[in-house]
């Protein structure tokens, strides 16, 4: 059941007008014919998908190339060919930066938080403007731990801390799409069920979302799709809830028994 908190952040989101996604247009991201190479291996092979504003998720394996597309829409690694629309616009070839201005932000695997920052001076470096539907006001509401531990370093948190910390400072930039890496990785069970929590609220303000993800239980609960990434393909395009309910499926693309 959700928190009063959550409950009170998708009222706060509705008055103040989240980002409204269904206005977008059909595609929100469409990516065609994407290539990537790490010297002479083909990573990424023809990668090919569109998505809306609904969740959508991508599993796989370790090593199959989920991390390698993402890396490749934010501008961390170069693409050798293919394209990637964001709303009808190009953003294959932009520095991160870039890419985060045009209206996606990203969550990394990893967390990346600076050791030597408080909580706060992670969030107030970001500098969203205090009338944004995404403000630290805001962020305090949707994760109380961060207030009670504001004054704290990057280093002095826990797994959990860092990676709410992680989706806050992505949050504050007000994005369109938020992509996340991974972010059930190393959790606690009842960390991962408050990130869900988190994640059922973004979606339901209609924040856009693409979930990167091993956890096969977390992803097919929260995405409406999946897509299944073999050898640096897609191999697959299902109904999420195809996925949790066929065992075979399960076994052929994550090897789940």
């Amino acid at each position: 059941m959700k928190s009063a908190r959550v409950k009170s952040f998708v009222t706060f989101t509705s008055e103040v007008g989240m980002p409204n996604n269904s206005a977008l247009s059909q595609s929100t991201l469409e990516v065609k014919d994407l290539n990537v190479y790490y010297g002479r291996v083909h990573v990424l092979q023809d990668v090919s998908f569109a998505m809306g504003a609904e969740p959508l998720g991508v599993l796989g394996r370790n090593g199959m190339g989920k991390s390698t597309l993402v890396k490749a829409l934010m501008g961390f690694v170069p693409a050798n060919s293919g394209q990637a629309l964001f709303q009808g616009k190009e953003i294959l070839g932009l520095p991160s930066y870039k890419v985060n201005r045009r209206g996606i932000a990203y969550v990394p695997q990893g967390r990346r938080i600076f050791r030597s920052l408080s909580v706060h001076e992670h969030l107030t470096m970001v500098g969203a403007p205090k009338d944004a539907p995404w403000n630290i006001e805001a962020i305090y509401e949707t994760f109380p731990r961060l207030a009670e531990r504001k004054k704290n370093g990057g280093a002095d948190l826990s797994g959990g801390e860092q990676q709410m910390l992680a989706i806050a400072r992505a949050l504050l930039s007000n994005p369109r799409l938020l992509i996340m890496d991974e972010p059930s990785e190393g959790l606690a069970p009842t960390i991962v069920d408050h990130i869900a929590e988190v994640f059922r609220s973004l979606v339901a303000a209609n924040q856009a979302v693409l979930l990167i993800e091993q956890n096969l239980r977390f992803a097919t609960e929260l995405c409406d799709r999946i897509l299944f990434m073999v050898n640096g393909q897609i191999a697959a395009d299902l109904p999420a809830k195809t996925v949790a309910s066929d065992s075979s499926v399960q076994q052929k693309f994550l090897g789940v028994v």
